[in-house]
């Protein structure tokens, strides 16, 4: 008897906990997209101290970030990994799927579709290679280390300030030190002028990653298009090929969306 009303407390503990870190979600919207811990406390009732390890806990999982450093916070793209249902509704993912269909036909690797999180690069939309070996990731996939082929196109395009801060924080995976970062900003800046960025077993000796930027109609880079094969299956020769292929795939996407 002891038993079953403990766990019958336990779960309505648990529940309330749960509630809780929804209605956290919640309070955030299209009108007041960043908000204060003290803002999001009177909107769902909860004491500060509350709101902000709930905060914490969904910053972890990457479900909310922080806009800056006074404190606010908005939401993250970790809550796409819990909404893949909604995720035809992002226009960059209707716009490029056929674009990146008809990559993965022309070249017969995996082929992918990437947004970023803010230290992230995040899987929204993939079509599979059809062959029988091959390197896929599920929708919601995250990648955070710096050598990653869509993470160099995202951060190719951000300040040189905002990298070091990145890698100053660690929020992104991998060794480095001083004269890493240094040698990988003047890495950046070669992705800028040649429109694509190459992972050439950097991350696994067993796989080669290709992506280049999607822009938008203001020109800002919205996604990544990404190829990922077999190492064993792309010489060096062919290596440049594909990121031709995949540069042409992510301009083709980025005219749809009104980039010139």
């Amino acid at each position: 008897m002891v038993s079953e009303v403990t766990d019958a407390v336990d779960t309505r503990g648990s529940a309330s906990v749960l509630l809780n870190g929804l209605h956290v979600l919640e309070a955030f919207s299209i009108d007041q997209p960043v908000l204060g811990v003290t803002e999001i406390a009177r909107r769902v009732n909860l004491h500060k101290s509350t709101v902000s390890r709930i905060l914490a806990t969904l910053e972890q999982a990457g479900y909310v970030e922080r806009e800056d450093a006074g404190g606010r916070f908005r939401l993250g793209l970790g809550l796409i990994a819990l909404a893949g249902p909604l995720l035809a509704d992002l226009d960059v993912r209707r716009v490029a799927q056929a674009s990146l269909r008809q990559l993965a036909e022309r070249t017969g690797e995996t082929t992918a579709l990437m947004v970023w999180n803010g230290h992230e690069s995040v899987v929204v939309e993939q079509v599979p290679s059809p062959k029988q070996v091959k390197h896929t990731a599920t929708i919601g996939t995250r990648y955070d280390t710096y050598e990653s082929s869509s993470v160099k196109v995202f951060l190719a395009d951000l300040p040189v300030a905002e990298v070091d801060r990145l890698f100053e924080r660690r929020l992104l995976a991998g060794t480095y030190d001083e004269h890493t970062v240094e040698s990988y900003v003047s890495e950046l800046q070669q992705v800028r002028e040649q429109g694509y960025a190459l992972n050439d077993g950097r991350t696994s000796v067993e796989e080669v990653g290709v992506a280049a930027p999607i822009r938008d109609h203001r020109g800002e880079v919205v996604a990544a298009a990404l190829l990922s094969a077999p190492r064993f299956r792309v010489p060096p020769a062919l290596l440049e090929v594909l990121a031709r292929d995949v540069a042409q795939c992510a301009q083709e996407i980025s005219a749809r969306l009104g980039s010139s």
